[in-house]
């Protein structure tokens, strides 16, 4: 199939006390931010009153000038070398009126005319001075208001200059890295300048992991492989990239049970993509054999004595127990000591399987299978630059490709020409068994990819603004202009082709496998990640962000999302309630811990890689400890 459609571990319940409910994680709840208080200073009049000797009391003669307190103080006295002005008249009133009777004691009279006496030297010169302070006091308080009051205003425009530079900056930066270049000297410079930080709102917090952590450690009481093999398995790997990591770890499994050696995979290169790249080419095999010596034996090749040993070639039945290999494979192996397996995929069950496989499961998918260094240094390199100043990012598995369209018969919005260039592309691959489909049909029951215009209601359904850095891991979109709809809402869409020199590529060129690897890299390492549909590229990713800390992981309710998307298209709800709606039917669909359970028929049930809770993952109490870890039934 498709690089990123490798078809057929954030955000649900828990393992031990969590709701089975599959896609039922518990949202972590909304963050509420503070924002800094401002009080102005109310000290400024005591400032003033503590800067003017007048104002202040020491004992009986800190009086005011002037003060009406003393019977002694007549209006003649008063005005004997100065004019009589309001300071004059207020004492007067107040001599009038019986004020000053506590104060007649004769030898305060004298130190208040000691004081009159003053006055009439410099009296009207305090009184000047303590007016011009006032009126100070007044215009330093309407300077601090003013300046307050510029300084928002400043920082409102600037605001709004530095909002449009930095728009044009995500406008220029993604046609520039499109185009090949592109002058952003002038972008580059206001930004480094200004340090911009983007919100980071609540769309992008991570689900509560309700104290779930990895545990895939190896037991005390398990045993190292034997020197003594009891043969060797060849294996093909195939399907796309992602089927043939799910075969891989199964297989590794497989030869733990048998007590058997494995010969490096060789990989499917007559997939739809027809790629060519090796084992080693996109993985780091010394790593691998290295992580998995205590588990099983890994050799890189036949030893001379087998090489010339006819394999004996076997196709193992899907979703097998472990009881399967140890008796039936088993039996064969010892007999023919090489046994070559056809095929990996869906070889293993999903659940029945003993604790310490299912964590060797996941120490060869999140542990082992470490991809080669070209493959990690440029995704790293990606991962940065889509992190444009510390920005969050979300990667989006649009699957709308021609190769998924023709296998699932889905072609809502697409034009009639279109749709039976899709039905003939279905009749010539000879191994797609369905033929006949009703498409409408299939969409309504939530079994279609999402077009990138339902992909862009829902992200702005859900809150995502239009300013939203998004990764696209997936292939060229089919349609004529279908992309249109999704980059006019969300202009700030990227690729690896996008955003990636066309040096840096070059190793890349004609291996579809390893630009899968790419984008797998880059969608692990996002803030979120949203999968329009459940192919094997979006149980990868969204199972290894589980084992990762639970990773915000969209997972679309399809069925019920396209209905509402048509009840909107036709008028029946507004915006307002489409987004309500929207927003209600994910939330307990991001990526939360919750119970892998067995289904009726093991191809109908969740994949072991898309959530590996239970098995891979266990609950703590409040003391720490593991609660209910099962116990492994066999010492392998």
């Amino acid at each position: 199939m498709g690089h990123h459609h490798n078809n057929n571990l954030n955000h649900n319940s828990s393992v031990d006390g969590a709701s089975p409910r599959v896609n039922s994680p518990r949202f972590s709840g909304p963050m509420t931010r503070r924002t800094h208080s401002f009080k102005r200073n109310n000290n400024h009049s005591n400032s003033i009153d503590n800067n003017n000797n007048f104002l202040t009391t020491h004992h009986e003669i800190d009086l005011h000038l002037n003060s009406p307190r003393s019977s002694d103080i007549t209006p003649s006295t008063a005005t004997s070398s100065t004019t009589k002005d309001g300071f004059d008249s207020v004492l007067e009133k107040q001599q009038q009126q019986g004020l000053g009777l506590g104060l007649g004691l004769s030898h305060r009279s004298g130190v208040v005319r000691s004081l009159l006496n003053k006055r009439q030297i410099f009296g009207s010169g305090v009184v000047v001075d303590f007016r011009q302070r006032k009126k100070l006091g007044h215009w330093m308080f309407f300077f601090f208001c003013g300046l307050c009051l510029f300084l928002g205003v400043l920082k409102i425009s600037l605001n709004g200059w530095f909002g449009s530079a930095i728009a044009k900056h995500d406008y220029y930066h993604h046609h520039g890295y499109q185009n090949g270049g592109g002058d952003t000297n002038d972008v580059e410079t206001t930004m480094e300048t200004l340090h911009y930080k983007p919100k980071y709102s609540e769309i992008w917090l991570k689900p509560d992991s309700q104290n779930f952590t990895q545990c895939i450690d190896r037991g005390k009481s398990q045993k190292r492989p034997e020197a003594k093999t009891n043969g060797y398995i060849l294996i093909n790997a195939n399907g796309g990239l992602n089927q043939m990591r799910f075969g891989i770890c199964d297989m590794v499994a497989v030869a733990r049970v048998m007590k058997a050696t494995l010969v490096l995979p060789s990989l499917d290169h007559s997939s739809y993509w027809a790629d060519d790249s090796g084992f080693k080419d996109l993985f780091d095999w010394k790593y691998f054999i290295e992580t998995l010596k205590d588990d099983v034996h890994i050799v890189d090749t036949l030893p001379p004595e087998y090489a010339e040993i006819q394999p004996f070639t076997k196709t193992p039945i899907s979703w097998s127990k472990v009881s399967y290999y140890k008796t039936e494979i088993l039996h064969l192996l010892k007999q023919h000591k090489v046994i070559y397996l056809t095929h990996t995929d869906s070889r293993l069950a999903n659940n029945d399987i003993p604790p310490s496989i299912q964590k060797l499961r996941c120490r060869v998918n999140y542990v082992a299978l470490k991809y080669s260094a070209p493959i990690e240094e440029l995704g790293s390199t990606l991962v940065s630059r889509m992190r444009h100043n510390k920005s969050p990012f979300l990667a989006l598995h649009l699957r709308y490709e021609k190769d998924m369209l023709a296998f699932t018969g889905c072609s809502h919005s697409l034009t009639s020409e279109e749709d039976e260039e899709l039905t003939k592309m279905r009749y010539d691959v000879a191994h797609w068994k369905e033929k006949e489909i009703n498409g409408t049909e299939r969409r309504l029951l939530g079994s279609c990819p999402l077009t990138p215009r339902e992909t862009a209601l829902l992200l702005k359904g859900l809150g995502f603004p239009s300013n939203t850095r998004i990764y696209l891991v997936a292939g060229e979109a089919y349609g004529n202009g279908s992309m249109q709809y999704l980059t006019d809402e969300y202009p700030n869409v990227f690729s690896h082709s996008t955003i990636a020199t066309e040096e840096e590529l070059r190793p890349f060129k004609n291996h579809q496998n390893m630009l899968a690897g790419l984008d797998y890299v880059v969608a692990q390492q996002s803030d979120v990640f949203v999968y329009t549909y459940e192919g094997n590229m979006a149980k990868a990713v969204q199972g290894h962000r589980r084992f990762d800390g639970f990773k915000k992981t969209i997972s679309p309710e399809k069925m019920n999302f396209v209905k509402l998307v048509d009840d909107y298209d036709e008028g029946r709800i507004s915006w307002k309630i489409f987004s309500s709606k929207v927003k209600k039917l994910h939330e307990d669909r991001v990526g939360a811990p919750y119970l892998r359970e067995p289904g009726e028929f093991p191809k109908l049930e969740e994949s072991f890689f898309a959530n590996p809770l239970p098995g891979c993952a266990v609950g703590l109490s409040s003391a720490g400890r593991h609660r209910n870890v099962a116990r492994d039934p066999e010492n392998i």
